[in-house]
């Protein structure tokens, strides 16, 4: 840490970029908890448009191949006995089975059905044709998922 500095003019400036650093910190977090709001109200609404919930629509997202409950868990930031509750009803619908994992005895690997499959191609298309990101190029989506990769990297 380091000390406070010695004059009044260098503790008022210290003070000043302090200040500066709290209001960008908390300028940046409304605009990225703004974004994250925006593409949840979008993928809910687009959800309700195919019969599904939000938290199907991202599990049918997600499923972009054979996945563990544990994996599909942690790619929807969820517990893996909610990720059951979700699938579980996706399953009833007939658009998701269980399959014996290739490798591991213990595990199960989610798989979805032609169904599940055609919902899901349905539901990406929706999502990619008004996303909130579609006012961003190439160039820009690439340059913002690097840095919030950076940025969700840091412990």
């Amino acid at each position: 840490m380091t000390p406070p500095p010695d004059k009044p003019d260098e503790r008022v400036r210290a003070e000043r970029v302090r200040t500066e650093r709290v209001r960008a910190e908390r300028a940046l977090c409304g605009l990225v908890n703004g974004l994250a709001q925006r593409i949840g109200d979008h993928l809910r609404q687009h959800a309700a448009g195919l019969g599904l919930t939000a938290a199907q629509a991202g599990a049918l997202r997600e499923l972009d191949g054979p996945l563990t409950m544990r994996e599909l868990a942690g790619r929807m930031s969820c517990e893996p006995s909610n990720a059951t509750f979700v699938v579980d009803r996706l399953e009833r619908q007939g658009l998701v089975e269980r399959r014996p994992h290739p490798t591991d005895r213990r595990a199960r690997q989610l798989v979805l059905t032609p169904a599940g499959t055609g919902l899901r191609e349905r539901l990406l298309a929706l999502l990619a044709a008004d996303s909130p990101l579609a006012g961003l190029g190439p160039e820009q989506r690439l340059a913002l998922q690097e840095l919030l990769e950076q940025a969700l990297a840091r412990p």
